[in-house]
């Protein structure tokens, strides 16, 4: 396999995007951690993290090549072109890659739900949502009706990477349910739809020519920035009023470090009218989601 085609295919994983599975395992091993000291398990952690990384290589590969099955991916495309795109990679190759990536994510989930789980209900609810978990990762542009295309992804974006990413980990070594987690979760998987959001605000033109209705689509690029603002805005509420409510320490706050860069780029997406211009936003925003759950979970642990 030459450089060419290895760095395509490393592309194609859209690297840029693997912080929001961190964000979310991180953020909810510190809860775990905070919780009860005694029940934080490094082996579920990490077991944890390559599950979600497997789930999110997989998704990444089925939107790419259901976008190619489906005739998304034009020329007219903003963002980069994809390995599929240029011919570097096969349609077969990438489905191939795709079913690799779907198996991997199985006995990664499998082993994560053997070493973790103490009882029946714990076997069969996380067997049951580490199956729709790959499911929904290769439906979401691939099948029929794929609902990235029925402007369902964001939904699917905060459910996956916040309350079942963040809640399923701090689950999984605390073995109990507190409502407060609901808080770092929800912001959590806000600011991982913020980072769909920016995708499909710069994506806008060309989803809505070849009929990818995503919410975007659906309402409008001013709204859509609107949108974007509001999610952000919950998402800093969430973290403040955990940390209100949990204030042990003032290292509960440590994450309000990070807010000032994410007010800028709020102001940024807020005032951009051109869709070209967003391009880099991704990137920035995946890392600022990954920024703010390390201060947030680091400030746990400190404190």
């Amino acid at each position: 396999m030459t450089n060419h085609k290895l760095k395509m295919w490393w592309e194609t994983a859209r690297p840029k995007t693997l912080p929001l599975a961190l964000a979310s395992i991180f953020t909810g091993s510190a809860l775990a951690y905070w919780a009860d000291k005694e029940s934080f398990n490094l082996t579920v952690m990490l077991l944890c993290l390559l599950t979600t990384i497997l789930l999110q290589v997989l998704s990444n590969f089925a939107n790419d090549y259901g976008d190619h099955q489906k005739g998304s991916d034009t020329e007219e495309r903003i963002g980069p072109l994809r390995g599929i795109q240029q011919g570097a990679i096969s349609a077969n190759e990438l489905k191939w890659g795709l079913i690799l990536m779907a198996v991997g994510s199985f006995f990664s989930g499998a082993f994560l739900i053997g070493i973790a789980y103490q009882s029946l209900t714990d076997l069969l609810a996380f067997a049951g949502l580490g199956i729709l978990a790959i499911i929904a990762a290769i439906t979401y542009t691939v099948g029929a009706k794929p609902y990235g295309y029925l402007g369902l992804g964001d939904l699917s974006v905060l459910l996956f990477f916040g309350l079942l990413g963040v809640g399923g980990t701090y689950y999984l070594q605390t073995h109990s349910i507190d409502s407060l987690i609901t808080l770092p979760a929800l912001g959590s998987g806000l600011l991982a739809t913020a980072v769909l959001n920016i995708n499909n605000l710069r994506d806008i033109e060309q989803d809505a020519k070849v009929g990818k209705n995503t919410l975007v689509v659906r309402i409008g690029p001013k709204k859509g920035r609107i949108y974007h603002c509001v999610l952000l805005s919950i998402a800093a509420l969430c973290y403040v009023l955990f940390a209100t409510s949990t204030a042990f320490s003032p290292w509960h706050f440590l994450f309000l470090l990070a807010f000032p860069l994410l007010l800028k780029h709020a102001l940024f997406v807020y005032r951009s009218k051109e869709p070209t211009v967003l391009r880099p936003m991704l990137a920035q925003m995946s890392m600022i989601s990954l920024f703010i759950n390390i201060l947030f979970s680091l400030g746990l642990l400190i404190g």
